[in-house]
């Protein structure tokens, strides 16, 4: 999962340089998450990728141009920056979940993590 930390944290990289987000959207993305495969992500992270990639792919390109690079072209400045503000999303939750294994903490998509009797309030 580190890698995957690593390939976002380029892209935020990228996202807070300098230029029209269009074009830093499609820099981050082509150069950094294009390539992820989403089975490889936490359970929870799938279905936040998947929704990125299927923006990320939505229109056909012409002329030569990337699938990224048509999909961008045709989004408006706000939803540019709502796709970026998925990768922020994805990378903070990436994040918190490295940090929480490495801690030995219990992650949510375990089925053997159970609760101690003790801690379940009776009702």
């Amino acid at each position: 999962m580190t890698k995957h930390v690593d390939r976002f944290q380029k892209a935020l990289t990228v996202l807070a340089g300098n230029g029209h987000i269009k074009q830093r959207l499609i820099k981050a993305y082509e150069d950094h998450l294009d390539d992820i495969d989403e089975d490889e992500l936490p359970i929870a992270m799938k279905q936040a990728y998947a929704d990125l990639r299927q923006s990320m792919h939505e229109v056909r390109p012409l002329n030569g141009e990337s699938p990224v690079c048509a999909s961008v072209r045709k989004m408006s400045p706000e939803d540019a920056s709502d796709c970026a503000s998925h990768v922020v999303a994805i990378f903070g939750e990436l994040s918190r979940l490295r940090d929480d294994r490495q801690a030995g903490l219990p992650r949510g998509d375990d089925d053997s993590v159970r609760v101690p009797p003790f801690l379940i309030k009776s009702i």
